[in-house]
């Protein structure tokens, strides 16, 4: 029963505010798409995949969750670098037969030999060698003075796991060793870290819009994307392949697979080592021009 006899039900319900329709929070809606919880990690991804297209969340935010997915089922030995492929320094090198190698490679952290090849005692940074000769009064030097320990870890450890191990020990590398104990690699948290949000940058990286950096005379920083009439061009070369517009694209079709960081190749006048590279495709190379004539060659071979 209406309380005020004057006012007509009519006029009474004109005169309310309309109710506000409250916009769903972000949080709600991501809620919304996985409401319908996953029973298998492909579902969950689907879901996630969903929410990408429906603008929930961006596609980086969405490569990131993937990566985080993908490293739990990663074992080191898929993205390590291999032995071979180490920059090294023997115990019993001075460092004017060492220091070229630490300069040139631009890296912080060294491994250093005993023995063989499969004995690390420690591992050398570079900023600890500068403070060495900055700080020391004498010219004598014991490279054992200033190591720090090797970490060493199976080939079969998980990537997620060893995350962890990097934070909480606040190490940066470790050594990788197969199953007899000797060394098959190494890995950086970088590298654990790039297999989540994508490359980070180092000290390979070059500018956007430059495709070809000359570190030397014979070694230069590649773009995987460079266009290969400009590698020609930039070269003096001829390289052709039908169907192939980069020199990622050659590359890659000359090693028949998608190559891993650290893997390598000679294509007539030139060395290309594999800079940087995921499970799809490679971004960065080295090439290394050999002292060949060419006519000792074959551009295209």
């Amino acid at each position: 029963m209406n309380e005020n006899p004057s006012t007509p039900p009519a006029l009474e319900k004109q005169g309310k505010e309309p109710e506000k329709t409250q916009q769903p929070t972000l949080l709600e809606r991501f809620g919304e798409v996985l409401l319908r919880i996953p029973k298998t990690r492909e579902q969950l991804i689907y879901s996630l995949r969903e929410c990408e297209q429906r603008h929930i969340i961006n596609p980086d935010t969405l490569s990131m969750i993937e990566g985080v997915i993908q490293v739990s089922d990663m074992q080191v030995r898929e993205v390590m670098i291999p032995r071979t492929q180490m920059i090294v320094i023997d115990q019993e090198q001075k460092p004017a037969d060492f220091l070229t190698t630490v300069v040139e490679s631009a890296h912080s952290r060294f491994p250093v030999l005993g023995d063989s090849q499969h004995e690390v005692v420690g591992i050398l940074l570079a900023k600890d060698l500068l403070t060495h000769f900055t700080n020391s009064e004498n010219n004598e030097f014991n490279i054992r003075d200033i190591l720090r320990p090797a970490v060493f870890i199976p080939e079969s450890k998980r990537l997620d796991v060893l995350l962890t191990e990097f934070r909480s020990n606040r190490n940066h590398m470790a050594i990788v060793v197969d199953e007899y104990g000797g060394v098959s690699g190494l890995i950086t948290i970088e590298d654990v870290l790039e297999q989540i949000v994508g490359d980070i940058e180092d000290e390979y990286d070059i500018d956007e819009d430059v495709f070809i950096h000359k570190y030397s005379d014979s070694t230069y920083t590649v773009k995987a994307l460079t266009p290969l009439e400009e590698f020609n061009a930039y070269f003096g070369l001829k390289y052709e392949e039908d169907e192939i517009d980069t020199i990622g694209g050659l590359v890659m079709r000359k090693f028949g697979h998608v190559p891993k960081r650290g893997e390598a190749i000679t294509i007539g006048q030139f060395r290309f080592q594999v800079l940087r590279a995921d499970n799809r495709r490679m971004h960065l190379l080295q090439a290394l021009k050999l002292d060949l004539k060419p006519d000792d060659s074959k551009d295209n071979e």
